[in-house]
């Protein structure tokens, strides 16, 4: 299975200008703990309601504080044409549980988090790809920040 199968399509995308009370409301009208960050046409980063809550409100940082201050400006990514289970294991060696998934020609198709993957028929992929993830550390880390 292909992630363009169990991805989820027309992604908003927040402006690195934007406040955080703005990503934070966009979240909760989503129903969403992500949002892209773009720029220009291009995705400049992510912002996820983790990094409002630890890299912001923890650090002092108010509900007008700019999205880029706080947001992760190392974007992972994964194709639309990849294969699931090379997308699951991508996910648990780099300890995320989403990633924003774009076209060969670099634009931005959607996003897939490892809940997409697993109610789409790739369980126990999926479930691996938790173990990994779940595991302290990584790159992402908020406290590596």
């Amino acid at each position: 299975m292909r992630i363009s199968e169990c991805m989820t399509q027309n992604v908003q995308v927040a402006s690195p200008d934007q406040s955080l009370q703005d990503a934070a409301r966009a979240m909760a009208d989503l129903d969403a703990g992500v949002l892209p960050v773009g720029e220009n046409d291009r995705l400049v980063g992510m912002i996820t309601d983790r990094d409002i809550a630890v890299r912001g409100i923890a650090e002092g940082k108010g509900p007008d504080t700019r999205i880029r201050d706080v947001m992760s400006a190392e974007v992972r990514c994964c194709f639309d044409d990849q294969e699931v289970d090379d997308v699951l294991q991508h996910l648990g060696n780099l300890k995320l549980r989403r990633l924003p998934v774009i076209s060969r020609d670099r634009r931005l198709v959607g996003i897939v988090s490892l809940g997409d993957l697993a109610t789409n028929g790739e369980a126990a992929w999926a479930g691996e790809a938790l173990g990994g993830i779940s595991q302290p550390g990584g790159d992402h880390s908020q406290t590596a920040h």
